[in-house]
């Protein structure tokens, strides 16, 4: 308690030390005013008040200076001072603003909100290309909190989360600051270097508190929260929104303002509800009060977003720009409630900045030395907006605690707890950590891996892994082994691994892998386990192929230079045919019954589907990301993918020196996709395959390239771009030259949202086709018009797909696909 209270004093004695102007911002009934824009007039060197109604304004120098108060619904105000010395305390009253529409003349033939909102979007290419080039101070200050959460969660203890709950099952458990330097000039993506950062907490850590992640900027057409949200202020706003003039009133400089009501056309629309403010004659935002609900969003753990924007002007630029902006969010799921907020101050804006050539690069994210070691003299300093109570006491108590957390005796504390063995663990597996020497040992429940198949009839795996890590860098070293043994065939196989990651900046890492497993003949492995093991045992459908493969593997991968990763290995494979072995089903039909593990004769049970041989498999491939961003942090580079351009991979496979000669060949391989973003009418997504055969007239069957088909009807892998939805398995496995062609648009409301009754269910209509090209046969096509979004709640998760098949001109047949989407 002592150090809590010296703690505590001592961010006191910084918090006056170093506060210039400083002061508690009310309304004229004494109620605190959170988000008030405090600037210096005609600057934009300002800054907000908290939730307390407090502000700190940090100036170089004593002086004379006008201080500006901004907030919504109140009138603004300007109180000149000189000050000869610093901390300066000034206070102010708000008073109410007194908005009204007397002094606006209602046009019976136009709405007059209309004719605004109008000018305003014939305003905004002007109003953006005013801001094509600036720099500017960044600070943020994000916090996300536990109002609620259960005792248990699937019957496992949900337990006090490290000691972030309280006795009232809330608190805080992220709360984290930056302060940043922004650049930016148009076509260029925003560039930000992070001068300092802190965690509650972990004084090793690096906020992800960025510019970029809350860049939410009206004048574009839409707003991505998740999935991308219609500015009211878009080019085709009037087809979603109605507008309503609910009064007008006059800034400090003389500049009417006019307060427009924003509501949505249409029920589950992606659009917004509130207010904004628009500056008459200028066309520009004054401020912004919008929320949206996470269902119309699809956002599905999230209540409520809300979105709250103030902007300043100055006379020597012209240009409004924005202050300040308070991002707001309340959740729940799974018995969890909560809210969380983004506090951000913009300020000493510079509209001409002078940019060197090459100045901005494909880093658009890095942070400055040491930049997570400031301390609580520099935060006082340099922070903005002031702490709350329940801010200020986080930062106490995690950081006071968090030596603690990192001793050896508390760490063995918390392994004695968490290794014990609990009757759960039968099910879900057991897992032992030593966290003080940074290890652990995870054993998987056997019975969380039981499937079958008419290979190995009943039978299941037991995995066993070792990982250790060995700095902050996710440097890693991973040994595991996975067990397998199949009752119908007695036949125990087991596979062991060795994995090692070098770093989190190119990422790379080796792996060996040796053993004896049963392998897909696609390796890609399109039937899983369990979807197999009941299309068998419920209708007598054994659509998995298997092989036994004895082999060893050598894997290597790394970014070689920025967009350019690459994937390579080098392995040893013995191949033998494996037959049925069981004829078990649950329900066995008379005119029904299992086809050979032979995917090329599906009733012939006694001859072999390969002969038993030896190969040697060389695989290179490589990924192109075109014009990649990324992230530079100390721990680790992270890639942003260009959305402008596709990624691209190339490969090459090689197989030698196999027991049959005729067996050894080259294929060389292209892949191409790319998700494309159509503002307001959804999402065009794909995935363009296709591969060249050499000296491959004669090889294994395994080495063919097996299209990704699907006859269960059902897709639990979310996947709907790397496989067809109605293709026998191998119908058209092809050593020939081959491609593909897989597309997909989810319209997110653009159609369904018009249909009156269907616009209430929030649902999703997307159309998508799938083709496969070889030389022997004639195009297979797919075409299919789903729904997604579907469930109820906050669980809507389910896809369905009506899907007909094409060879040639000629129809095959229709089914109905039913799986999941993310």
């Amino acid at each position: 308690m002592i150090r809590i209270l010296l703690c505590l004093a001592t961010f006191l004695c910084f918090h006056f030390s170093f506060s210039q102007i400083t002061g508690r911002v009310t309304s004229v009934k004494g109620e605190k005013l959170p988000v008030v824009s405090v600037y210096l007039d005609d600057t934009y060197i300002g800054t907000t008040t908290n939730d307390e109604g407090v502000y700190e304004l940090n100036l170089s120098k004593t002086g004379d200076y006008t201080v500006v108060f901004q907030y919504l619904g109140y009138k603004t105000q300007k109180k000149s001072v000189s000050i000869t010395a610093f901390p300066f305390t000034l206070d102010t009253e708000l008073i109410e603003e007194d908005i009204s529409l007397g002094e606006v003349v209602i046009n019976s033939k136009e709405n007059p909100a209309d004719i605004i909102i109008r000018k305003t979007i014939e305003a905004r290419a002007a109003n953006l290309e005013k801001q094509k080039a600036f720099s500017a101070n960044f600070y943020s200050r994000g916090l996300l909190k536990i109002v609620n959460a259960p005792e248990k969660m699937f019957g496992q203890e949900v337990g006090d989360l490290g000691g972030v709950l309280d006795s009232t099952r809330s608190g805080i458990i992220y709360l984290s600051e930056t302060i940043s330097k922004l650049e930016y000039q148009a076509p260029n993506p925003l560039k930000e270097k992070i001068i300092a950062s802190k965690i509650s907490g972990d004084d090793n850590g690096f906020s992800f508190n960025s510019a970029r992640s809350v860049d939410f900027n009206f004048y574009d057409n839409t707003i991505n929260l998740g999935s991308e949200i219609i500015s009211p202020i878009a080019d085709y706003a009037f087809n979603y929104y109605r507008y309503k003039l609910t009064g007008v009133f006059y800034d400090d400089k003389g500049h009417l303002i006019n307060k427009i009501a924003v509501t949505p056309k249409r029920d589950n629309d992606k659009a917004f509800t509130g207010f904004i403010y628009i500056v008459e004659d200028h066309w520009s935002l004054y401020a912004v009060e919008l929320s949206v609900s996470g269902k119309r969003a699809q956002v599905i753990p999230v209540d409520v977003f809300t979105l709250k924007q103030s902007y300043a002007y100055s006379e020597s630029d012209t240009i409004w720009a924005k202050i300040s902006q308070v991002f707001e969010f309340k959740f729940g799921m799974l018995g969890f409630t909560g809210d969380g907020y983004f506090t951000v101050v913009y300020s000493d804006y510079d509209f001409s900045p002078d940019f060197k050539d090459g100045h901005f690069t494909r880093e658009i994210l890095s942070f400055e030395e040491h930049s997570n070691k400031k301390d609580s003299i520099y935060w006082a300093k340099k922070r903005p907006v002031p702490l709350t109570q329940p801010e200020s006491t986080d930062y106490i108590k995690k950081d006071s605690v968090q030596l603690l957390k990192k001793s050896k005796p508390y760490l063995d504390s918390v392994d004695t707890a968490n290794n014990t063995f609990k009757i759960t663990d039968i099910i879900g597996g057991y897992s032992y950590q030593n966290s003080h020497k940074s290890y652990s040992i995870t054993v998987s429940s056997p019975l969380k891996g039981v499937n079958f198949n008419t290979v190995q009839g009943f039978n299941s795996y037991l995995d066993l892994n070792f990982t250790k890590q060995y700095d902050d860098y996710n440097r890693y070293l991973s040994i595991g082994t996975k067990i397998n043994y199949g009752e119908a065939n007695d036949r125990l196989r087991a596979v062991g691994n060795f994995r090692f990651k070098f770093n989190n900046i190119n990422d790379r890492y080796i792996s060996f892998s040796a053993g004896i497993k049963t392998q897909q003949f696609n390796n890609s492995e399109p039937i899983s386990p369990l979807i197999n093991g009941i299309s068998s045992l419920i209708f007598e459908d054994n659509y998995m192929k298997l092989y036994d493969k004895s082999f060893g593997e050598a894997y290597f991968s790394q970014e070689l230079f920025n967009g350019f990763r690459l994937y390579s290995s080098l392995a040893y494979e013995r191949r033998k045919a494996l037959f049925n072995n069981t004829d078990y089903t649950f329900r066995n039909e008379d005119h029904d019954s299992y086809t050979s593990n032979n995917p090329r004769d599906p009733f012939n049970d006694i001859t072999p589907s390969f002969n038993t041989h030896n190969i040697v498999k060389l695989n290179v491939n490589a990924r192109i990301n075109f014009a990649q961003n990324y992230y530079s942090r100390p721990d680790g580079k992270f890639n942003v993918p260009n959305d402008k351009y596709p990624t691209v991979t190339l490969g090459f496979e090689k197989g030698l020196a196999a027991s049959e000669t005729t067996y050894n060949f080259e294929a060389f391989k292209l892949a191409v996709q790319q998700a494309l973003v159509l503002g307001n009418k959804g999402v065009f997504q794909y995935h363009l395959k296709g591969g060249v055969f050499s000296n491959a007239d004669a090889i294994a069957f395994i080495d063919y390239h097996h299209f990704n088909g699907n006859q269960t009807h059902v897709n639990f892998k979310g996947s709907y771009l790397n496989s067809f939805k109605n293709l026998p398995y191998y119908a058209l496995s092809t050593n020939k030259n081959y491609a593909e062609v897989h597309a997909q648009h989810n319209f997110e409301g653009f159609i369904l949202n018009k249909i009156p009754v269907l616009k209430k269910l929030n649902y999703n209509m997307l159309i998508s086709t799938n083709i496969a090209y070889t030389n022997k046969n004639q195009p297979y096509a797919e075409y299919a018009i789903g729904i997604n979004n579907l469930g109820f709640g906050k669980y809507r998760f389910l896809r369905v797909d009506y899907v007909r098949s094409y060879q040639g001109s000629g129809f095959i047949n229709d089914a109905v696909l039913f799986g999941i989407s993310f």
